[in-house]
């Protein structure tokens, strides 16, 4: 495999998961998410951030609403909320380190 697909993505899909967790209500926009990991120093595309986020809806660990055509609103799961907290696991997604 990759870079790109053993680190990059797994890395970039918990740190999308992480941001929701922290939001308010566990949902916001891709414009935000993409400037927030984009802060975070994971270098994405806004279309890549949308292609992740399409892939987290797949697992259900989020839901997607499109709003507007090509703004998506990412909410969080329960199962979504439990994977970026270490409870649970899922392949494709970093699991985090202790005490994050």
């Amino acid at each position: 495999m990759s870079y790109l697909q053993d680190a990059f993505l797994p890395h970039l899909r918990l740190t999308l998961l992480r941001v929701l967790a922290e939001a308010p209500g566990y949902c916001t926009n891709s414009s935000i998410l993409h400037q927030a990991v984009t802060s975070m120093g994971l270098a994405a595309s806004r279309d890549a951030v949308k292609s992740e986020l399409a892939w987290l809806q797949e697992q259900r660990v989020i839901t997607l609403a499109e709003p507007v055509a090509g703004l998506f609103v990412a909410t969080l799961t329960d199962r979504g909320h439990d994977v970026q907290a270490g409870c649970s696991t899922i392949p494709g997604i970093q699991k985090p380190s202790p005490g994050r």
